[in-house]
């Protein structure tokens, strides 16, 4: 299996919507209602919206191609880009979205180990990451890469509140 990982640039932002869109909406539409999961779509996932993150300097995104074709893509964030007040010596890992037929194929931690490897050219001390308490397989996996939960924070799946668990693993 031949995997590469490319940094995501603003000629990419079509793709990087599409696949946003397709991986969110396979992975969560079953656990949420049609209309909480249209409200969040339109609002964290519009052309607008990425162009803005795509063009936050703390942040950065990257696409992993599985035989040449688009799998998924990881999304970190440094400094004032995190979603939570972590501090500078944090690197948070926003996003690892895997397209469902490419799952189980090992992207995933191949995506972690860039986040990894990023964290550590930066000098970060902790990586971290929210990931839903009922997301049991992400949690599973992040427990398996030495992650362990240190908190918690509220995600809004448009009006329903829900639980992120936070999962930490320090570096240094």
């Amino acid at each position: 299996m031949t995997i590469n990982i490319k940094k995501c640039s603003h000629e990419d932002l079509k793709i990087l919507l599409e696949i946003s869109l397709e991986t969110f909406n396979d992975t969560f539409k079953d656990q949420n209602s049609s209309e909480n999961m249209k409200a969040y779509l339109d609002s964290a996932f519009n052309t607008e919206q990425l162009e803005k993150e795509l063009s936050n300097i703390s942040s950065q995104f990257f696409f992993v191609y599985c035989h040449h074709e688009v799998a998924g893509y990881l999304k970190v964030n440094t400094d004032d880009a995190q979603s939570e007040e972590m501090g500078d010596e944090s690197l948070e890992i926003e996003r690892i979205y895997i397209k469902k037929e490419f799952q189980k194929h090992g992207l995933g931690k191949h995506l972690l180990h860039k986040a990894l490897d990023i964290a550590l050219e930066c000098n970060k001390k902790k990586i971290w990451l929210g990931v839903w308490e009922k997301n049991e397989n992400a949690v599973a996996f992040y427990k398996k890469m030495g992650f362990v939960q240190t908190g918690t924070h509220s995600f809004y799946m448009g009006d329903e509140e829900q639980t992120d668990f936070i999962m930490t693993k320090t570096l240094m």
